[in-house]
């Protein structure tokens, strides 16, 4: 495990106080940091039965602007399990953006809890909210970034083949927030990378231009296509995600015009590796990828969105403890 992986013994990191906007802010070692706790946590949580009350006494403000399933139930029942106390507040619940502005609401809450996890519509709202708050600001999800669901990602293809390294993944779908995620971090941990999206929804130029600087710096290949079967050639992992995002669906019919030919089925996946994996941050629709390679063995889902949870107390953990990871050889 850990000689793919990197030893904990050389893992002397330090997170407490940090906040976590994007995984372009981590370092290879931290991101590997990460997912040791995730696993260790995992490991003797879930499968050793013990009780660690970590974050005894500390309260996490969660600020939602969009409906979320996963996100919220994974910070709620993961902070619960570790002794503390999530708020969960929506725009209805709070003043944010009527009668109170962001810088106001994050002075607040600064003085009221821990730290603040935040789904928004705008980055720049995160970006602010860093500015004024005085504790750790975790990002739910952006239009930008989605650092949470790609953490859960990698727990569950590390489960999965034991190690990230070399692995290529082949994204099959829109330019978003989830794709950038996995742009500005694959290759830190040794990752390639396959992109197709249709033209007109290419990912942010930017993060584009980043992605091509870390593809170098690592050693990792990197594929910008136009075509679905290219993309998945070779590749172990087929990743999609929804082609209409929450506040996109006047764009509905628009959209599916230009994602004709990008349903994944088992027809895409003769292309990949003999190993292939499927995953999807989900909700799914039938479009995106058909029931046969939705609900088949090689389909991880379901795995990926249990690890949202291990992956968010990870996070709360190693944000806000000076707790460090006790396992020094998981077994999955």
């Amino acid at each position: 495990f850990w000689h793919r992986y990197g030893p904990p013994a050389h893992m002397n990191i330090q997170l407490k106080g940090r906040d976590l906007l994007t995984l372009q802010n981590y370092t290879a070692n931290e991101l590997k940091y990460l997912l040791w706790m995730a696993s260790d946590l995992k490991q003797r949580i879930k499968h050793k039965g013990e009780y660690l009350p970590l974050m005894r006494g500390k309260s996490l403000a969660m600020i939602f602007e969009k409906r979320s399933t996963r996100t919220r139930l994974s910070a709620e029942t993961g902070l619960a399990l570790l002794g503390g106390h999530p708020s969960f507040l929506t725009t209805q619940d709070i003043h944010l953006g009527t009668n109170e502005n962001l810088t106001d609401t994050a002075r607040v809450l600064s003085s009221m809890t821990n730290a603040i996890l935040a789904r928004v519509h705008k980055h720049n709202d995160l970006d602010l909210m860093t500015k004024e708050a005085t504790i750790p600001v975790i990002n739910g999800l952006s239009d930008l970034y989605h650092p949470l669901q790609i953490l859960a990602d990698y727990q569950t293809l590390q489960e999965h083949y034991g190690g990230l390294n070399g692995l290529t993944i082949a994204w099959i779908g829109d330019g978003n927030n989830v794709l950038h995620s996995i742009m500005t971090s694959a290759a830190k941990l040794g990752m390639h990378l396959h992109i197709a999206t249709p033209k007109g929804f290419e990912p942010d130029l930017r993060i584009t231009k980043i992605t091509e600087e870390y593809s170098k710096e690592y050693g990792t290949k990197l594929l910008l296509t136009a075509d679905p079967l290219e993309a998945a050639d070779g590749a172990n992992v087929l990743v999609t995600d929804t082609w209409i995002s929450m506040g996109q669906e006047e764009e509905k019919e628009e959209r599916l015009k230009a994602f004709q030919g990008y349903q994944i089925t088992m027809q895409t996946a003769k292309y990949a590796a003999s190993n292939w994996t499927f995953l999807h941050c989900l909700p799914r629709k039938p479009e995106e990828v058909d029931d046969e390679v939705f609900y088949s063995p090689q389909s991880l889902v379901f795995q990926e969105a249990e690890n949202r949870k291990w992956t968010i107390m990870a996070v709360m953990v190693s944000l806000l403890t000076d707790y460090s990871p006790q396992l020094q050889k998981p077994t999955f």
